[in-house]
C-alpha cells in the first residue's frame, strides 16, 4: 500500500468508529477494506488464517497485488507471464467478440495452442492492477464547504477530476476516486491499466455455463465457470494497445493454484472487487427497492430479453451478436427476482423500518441530535421527490444502455459538446483520458449490433414510454420517436433506413468530424435532438446527488454510533474497491428437511444431463467421467471428481472471478455465484442463508489435464499434468 497522505490521521468519526467496532465482527460477515484487516488480526487467526494479516493491508505486495479488476468484475494473476484467471461469464464478451457462425467459440470453447494463437479481446476490455489506495477526504470536500445541491456536486466533481488528472500524469495508470460511506470519506485509487488482453482458454458453453439460467443462483451447481486470459504490454514493459509485437506482462506477484484437497469446515478467504451493496441505506430506500425497483426491473429485463430472443432466434449471426447482452439480461433478471424474493422472505421493509426507528430514538438522546435529524429529514425528502419521475428515468436510461447504434450516436454527440470545454471541465467519460475507450466502444458495435434486433428493442421500450403520463413525457423524445405505437414504428423505420452508422468506418470517422453536430445522418440528427433531454435529466440528478452527498454522512454517523453503542461492527458498503471476506467451506440448511452439502461432483453433471441445452454436457466430458480417470484431482473421501464448492463468504455482484484462498494463501476456488436464498444480501445480510459458490480448482485442473487438455498451461501454472 502506498504511503498515507498527510490528512490520514485526521479521520472523521465514522472511520474511527468503523475500526473500533471491527473487533466484534463475525468471521463470516463483512466485505473488509484491506486496511482494516490488521485490526481484526486476532479474528483472522482464530478463523484459521496462517499468514500475516498486516501483509493483507499492503496493496502493492502479495497476495493483494495479484488480485485484479477484470472487466467489471474480478480475477487474479496465476503465472509469472501475465496469465489471468477469471470467470467464463466475466470473459463472455471476449469469447463472443471472437465468435462467428462457423467458428463459435461460445459453443465449442477455445484453447490457444501457443501464445501466437491467443486472441485479442474487444478493444475496451481492461485488466486493472491496484497500486495505490490513499485517503483524500479533506482535499475532495475542501471546496464543497458551505455549498448545496449542484454546487456541492460540482465542487466534489471538480476536486475529484483534479486528483485523477494529477494521478494520471504517470503514464499507463488509470485513477479514480472512491466515495466511501456515502460522501463521508474519499479515497484516491491508482491502477495500472493493461489494455492488450487476449483469450487463452475457454471451456465450451456447456461446461462454463452448464445449467444456464435454470441453475443460476442455485445449489447444487455443476458449472466450470472459468476462463484464462493473458495480459500483454509493450516491449518496454509499459501498458500498450494490442500489437503482435507486445510481450506478456510480468506481474509483481501471482497466486499459486492449490493442489491440496479441501473439505467442509476449512478456512477460506476471498479477495476481489464487489460492486455495490446497500446495507446502510435508509428504510424508505428499502421500501422503494421492494415495492417498486425490483418488480419494475424484473419486468424491464424480462421484456427486453424476450424481444431479443423473438427477433434474433431465426438468425444464427444475430444470436451470436446478442449473446453477451442476453447473458447480462438473463443474469440481471434472475438476480432481481431472487433479491425481491429474499427481501420479502426476510421481511426486510419491516425489519429495516424497526431498526431505523430504534436508531432515531437513540439519536434523539445524543448531543448533536437536532442538527443530525435536520440533515436526515432533508435527505428523506429528496428521496421522496425522486420517486415522481422514477418510471421515466428508468426507461430513458434503458433506451440508451440497451442499444448499440443509438448509444454510439448519443456518445458522439455528447462528446462533441464536451470537446468544446477545457478538459478538466468535461463530463467524466468524455475527457482526453477516455478517448481510447470511446473509440473501442464504437468499434465493437460491429460485432454486437443487428438493425432488426435493435429496432425491436427500441420499439418495445418506446411502447412503454408513450404509455407514461403526460407529466413524465419528454418533448425531445416525443419529437424523435412520436407519441403513439404506430408513430414509433414509422419513425424507427425512417431512423434506421436513414443512417450509415452501422458501417464501422463511417462510425469511427465521426470521432474525427469537427462538424458532427451538424451531420445529416438520421441517427446523428436524432441523437443531437435527444441530447438536451439527457442533459436536463442528468442535471436534475446531479442537483439531488449533490445534496445527498452533503446530507447522507449524518445518517452514517448516527448509524455507526448506534451500532458501536451496541458493540456491533460496521464496515463500509461495497463500492467496487478491493475488499476481503473470510469464513469457511460450509454446508447450509435453507429450510426444514433440506440440507446442502458444500461439495458437488461430476456425478451431478451426469444426473442433470438431458443432451438438450442448458444440460447438454459435451461428449468429451461425459466420456471422461465414464472413464473415471481422475488422477490426483479426485477427492480422497468422495472417491470422485469434485466440481463446485460452497462457502459462507460475504460476496455480491462484482465478486465474480474473485480467487478463493486457503489458510496459506493458495487458490482453492474461483467465485462465480451466490445461492438463491442469499441474492438479497446486497441489501440485507442473513447468516442463515448467505453462501457463495465457487469452481473447485481440482475441477479446473482435471479439465485442463484430461478433458480439454492444455498441458502447457498447467506447466505454466506450476501444476501437475494429471
Amino acid at each position: 500500500m502506498s504511503n498515507p497522505p498527510a490528512d490520514y490521521m485526521r479521520k472523521p468519526l465514522i472511520a474511527s468508529l468503523l475500526l473500533c467496532a471491527a473487533t466484534t465482527a463475525r468471521a463470516d460477515e463483512g466485505m473488509w477494506m484491506p486496511s482494516q484487516l490488521p485490526d481484526i488480526a486476532a479474528q483472522l487467526r482464530a478463523a484459521g488464517f496462517k499468514g500475516d494479516p498486516a501483509a493483507l493491508a499492503d496493496l502493492a505486495g502479495p497476495p493483494m497485488n495479484a488480485v485484479v479488476k477484470v472487466g467489471g468484475a474480478s480475477g487474479a494473476f496465476v503465472s509469472k507471464d501475465g496469465l489471468v484467471l477469471t470467470n467464463h461469464h466475466v470473459a463472455f464478451g471476449v469469447i463472443q467478440y471472437n465468435s462467428k457462425p462457423g467458428n463459435d467459440l461460445i459453443q465449442d470453447g477455445f484453447v490457444a495452442a501457443d501464445r501466437a494463437g491467443e486472441l485479442p479481446a474487444n478493444p475496451d476490455y481492461r485488466v486493472l492492477v491496484t497500486t495505490g489506495f490513499d485517503r483524500i477526504t479533506d482535499r475532495i470536500l475542501a471546496g464543497a464547504q458551505g455549498k448545496q445541491g449542484r454546487a456541492y456536486f460540482d465542487a466534489v466533481d471538480a476536486a475529484t477530476k483534479a486528483a485523477v488528472a494529477e494521478c494520471e500524469r504517470e503514464a499507463g495508470v488509470r485513477c479514480s476516486v472512491a466515495n466511501m460511506d456515502y460522501g463521508t470519506d474519499f479515497y484516491l485509487i491508482k491502477q495500472l491499466e493493461l489494455r492488450d488482453i487476449r483469450l487463452v482458454y475457454a471451456p465450451p458453453r456447456a461446461i462454463g455455463n452448464y445449467g444456464d439460467e435454470i441453475d443460476n443462483f442455485m445449489w447444487p451447481r455443476h458449472a466450470g465457470d472459468f476462463t484464462l486470459l493473458r495480459a500483454y504490454v509493450g516491449k518496454d514493459g509499459k501498458p500498450a494497445d494490442f500489437s503482435p509485437e507486445n510481450v506478456p506482462y510480468a506481474p509483481p506477484a501471482h497466486l499459486q493454484v492449490s493442489t491440496r484437497h479441501v473439505k467442509d469446515g476449512d478456512f477460506a478467504m476471498l479477495a476481489g472487487y464487489p460492486g455495490v451493496t446497500f446495507r446502510h441505506r435508509m428504510a424508505s430506500e428499502f421500501a422503494n427497492q421492494v415495492e417498486w425497483q425490483l418488480p419494475s426491473r424484473v419486468a424491464l429485463f424480462d421484456g427486453i430479453a424476450k424481444t431479443i430472443e423473438s427477433t434474433a432466434n431465426s438468425d444464427p449471426a444475430a444470436k451470436v451478436a446478442y449473446a453477451a447482452q442476453m447473458q447480462g439480461l438473463k443474469n440481471g433478471l434472475k438476480r432481481a427476482q431472487g433479491e425481491l424474493d429474499g427481501l420479502r422472505r426476510s421481511d426486510a421493509v419491516r425489519v429495516r423500518g424497526e431498526d431505523e426507528t430504534k436508531l432515531l430514538a437513540w439519536l434523539d438522546t445524543q448531543p448533536d441530535a437536532a442538527a443530525t435529524r435536520r440533515d436526515i429529514d432533508a435527505a428523506q425528502a429528496l428521496l421522496r421527490d425522486a420517486m415522481a419521475t422514477r418510471d421515466r428515468d428508468q426507461l430513458v436510461a434503458s433506451i440508451r444502455s440497451q442499444t448499440q447504434l443509438l448509444r454510439a450516436a448519443l456518445t458522439v454527440q455528447r462528446r462533441a459538446i464536451e470537446r468544446a470545454k477545457p478538459d478538466a471541465e468535461r463530463e467524466s467519460g468524455y475527457q482526453d483520458r477516455d478517448e481510447t475507450l470511446i473509440a473501442g466502444q464504437l468499434k465493437q458495435v460491429q460485432r454486437r449490433y443487428v438493425p432488426a434486433v435493435e429496432k425491436a428493442v427500441l420499439a418495445h421500450l418506446l411502447d412503454q414510454y408513450v404509455a407514461l403520463p403526460a407529466t413524465q413525457r419528454v418533448p425531445e423524445f416525443d419529437q424523435v420517436f412520436g407519441t403513439s405505437k404506430a408513430e414509433v414504428a414509422t419513425k424507427l423505420d425512417a431512423l434506421y433506413a436513414g443512417t450509415k452508422l452501422g458501417d464501422e468506418a463511417t462510425r469511427l470517422a465521426t470521432l474525427q468530424d469537427a462538424n458532427v453536430a451538424n451531420a445529416s445522418d438520421a441517427m446523428l440528427v436524432a441523437a443531437k435532438t435527444l441530447t438536451p433531454a439527457y442533459l436536463r435529466i442528468e442535471d436534475a440528478q446531479k442537483q439531488r446527488e449533490g445534496d445527498l452527498l452533503r446530507l447522507r454522512p449524518a445518517y452514517m454517523r448516527a448509524l455507526t454510533g448506534h451500532a458501536r453503542s451496541q458493540g456491533r461492527a460496521v464496515y463500509p458498503d461495497a463500492n467496487s474497491t478491493l475488499r476481503v471476506s473470510y469464513g469457511r467451506i460450509s454446508p447450509m440448511s435453507p429450510r426444514d428437511g433440506l440440507d446442502y452439502r458444500p461439495l458437488t461432483t461430476v456425478q451431478g453433471i451426469v444426473e442433470k444431463n438431458t443432451n438438450t441445452e442448458p444440460f447438454d454436457a459435451p461428449k468429451p466430458l461425459l466420456d471422461a467421467i465414464a472413464k473415471g480417470d481422475f488422477g490426483t484431482t479426485a477427492d480422497p473421501v468422495l472417491k470422485t471428481q469434485t466440481v463446485d464448492l460452497m462457502t459462507n463468504l460475504d460476496t455480491t455482484g462484482g465478486n465474480s472471478g474473485s480467487p478463493v484462498l486457503d489458510a496459506e494463501g493458495k487458490v482453492i476456488g474461483l467465485n462465480f455465484d451466490s445461492n438463491w436464498e442469499a441474492v438479497s444480501a446486497s441489501w440485507m445480510y442473513d447468516p442463515r442463508y448467505k453462501r457463495a459458490i465457487h469452481v473447485d480448482m481440482r475441477y479446473l485442473r482435471w479439465l485442463l489435464a484430461k478433458v480439454y487438455p492444455a498441458p502447457h498451461l498447467l506447466q505454466e501454472m506450476q501444476l501437475p499434468a494429471e
